[in-house]
């Protein structure tokens, strides 16, 4: 082996391994999903497709003329194993707490505060790393059971 060809295979060796580090990167792009919450009790993404451990900002504006009393909404995204049923049930209670039930936060991967009409609320988290399915919905009351939800895919 000539001393050329052991440059050429050092330095192909050298780019295998930097494009290698470079792999798990992809992962860590950051997303962000501005979407809008209405009248109507939906959300305007009711999907969001992720990568295991990337980063999500989640950018929620409330559509609304209604005061925020009457119409308010926020983005809770729930674990794998959550009860959405029973965390929108316990959350609807939680007014003090903008509508969170702090016993169901173990339930909770990441949620935004409370945005009335005009209002935008955000929350920065990572995507799990486990794949699969999971929902997030508003837990302003009545709005769970009036459907709205989405979910947030990881593979």
């Amino acid at each position: 082996m000539t001393w050329l060809n052991r440059k050429v295979i050092g330095a192909i060796f050298t780019t295998l391994f930097i494009i290698s580090l470079a792999l798990p990167l992809e992962a860590q792009e950051k997303k962000t999903i501005e979407m809008k919450g209405t009248d109507d009790l939906q959300f305007s993404v009711e999907e969001i497709i992720a990568k295991p451990g990337q980063e999500i900002t989640i950018k929620l504006t409330t559509v609304s003329n209604l005061p925020k009393q009457a119409m308010a909404h926020n983005v809770v995204v729930l674990a794998a194993e959550a009860d959405a049923s029973a965390v929108a049930n316990a959350s609807a209670r939680a007014s003090e707490n903008e509508y969170i039930a702090p016993d169901m936060t173990d339930q909770m991967i990441a949620y935004t505060g409370m945005a009335g009409g005009g209002e935008t609320v955000e929350v920065t988290f990572k995507a799990p790393q486990k794949p699969g399915e999971y929902e997030y919905i508003c837990t302003f009351p009545g709005h769970y059971a009036g459907g709205m939800t989405g979910k947030l895919i990881v593979n």
